[in-house]
């Protein structure tokens, strides 16, 4: 889907240069942001080769596992559905944790075995359950500590303290996340979203 919507955007662009006589200024303006992706790219490398290595050891010495267990008594109240020591609650705390840290290479793939193991408690496999709602809502709004990409974005741009953005990102993720929370669970209560015969 994401494919055909930057199809559409595309060929609407260069149609309606050609249309207007500015087919120059599309061709132009193509070249010159490709080159700028690539400028802005190259200098990511550097800061994301950073942050990625220091997450990985993070994650290789235990603290992403640690901070999940700390996580464990905060997140259960909002998986009610899930038995305890299922292998979903596992991969929820795990990719929460991973999330929190800026490591996001590691919360993708923690985050799809979360949903294939919750897909697995689902009794209607053609509709999503409670939990699968909940996690869906919380590793979108995706609260995050350290948020590695938007440092590494902001360095590369020449910004004279790149790392300030760590403050406002933990009072809007936070916000975002509270939010989402509070959404789910008044939703959960109106009988249009209710799931039937499930959870």
């Amino acid at each position: 889907m994401i494919n055909i919507i930057w199809f559409v955007l595309l060929a609407s662009g260069i149609i309606v240069g050609a249309i207007s006589g500015n087919i120059d200024a599309v061709t132009e303006a193509a070249i010159s942001n490709a080159e700028l992706a690539i400028t802005i790219s190259l200098g990511l490398i550097g800061v994301m080769a950073l942050w990625l290595g220091i997450m990985k050891i993070a994650e290789e010495s235990g603290l992403v596992s640690y901070m999940a267990k700390g996580l464990s008594l905060i997140i259960r109240p909002l998986f009610p559905e899930i038995p305890q020591g299922h292998p979903a609650m596992g991969a929820i705390l795990m990719n929460f944790g991973a999330n929190l840290l800026g490591l996001g290479n590691a919360a993708t793939p923690l985050g799809i075995k979360a949903m294939k193991e919750l897909q697995k408690l689902n009794p209607n496999k053609d509709t999503a359950t409670n939990s699968m709602v909940m996690f869906l809502a919380i590793n979108t709004s995706s609260l995050t500590i350290i948020p590695a990409t938007v440092i590494a974005i902001r360095t590369s741009a020449g910004s004279a303290n790149p790392t300030e953005i760590i403050g406002p990102t933990i009072i809007a993720t936070t916000a975002s996340t509270i939010a989402a929370i509070i959404a789910v669970k008044i939703l959960q209560r109106v009988s249009r979203y209710r799931v039937r015969g499930g959870e």
